[in-house]
């Protein structure tokens, strides 16, 4: 499950940043990747969408949520606890 939900997660940041999957790294920052405020919003919705899964995420005060945006890989790895968690 886990690679799956990476390759997803990807898939939903590569979309909203407009690069392939291949050009997205774990380690990169969305504002590296060029996904802006808008396009973060657009990413938490299709991550709770595909995964069934609540974010706790405050577009507005971004560093006043629990869900950590600041690589790729901390999204990966929030995105997996709240799978974890709803199940």
């Amino acid at each position: 499950m886990t690679d799956n939900l990476e390759q997803k997660v990807i898939a939903i940041i590569a979309e909203q940043a407009m690069l392939t999957p291949e050009d997205v790294s774990p380690e990169a920052t969305l504002d590296a990747l060029g996904v802006d405020s808008l396009g973060l919003v657009e990413a938490i919705f299709a991550i709770e969408e595909t995964f069934d899964i609540q974010v706790p995420f405050n577009a507005n005060e971004p560093g006043e949520s629990s869900f950590d945006i600041s690589t790729v890989q901390s999204i990966i790895i929030a995105v997996e606890k709240l799978v974890k968690e709803a199940r």
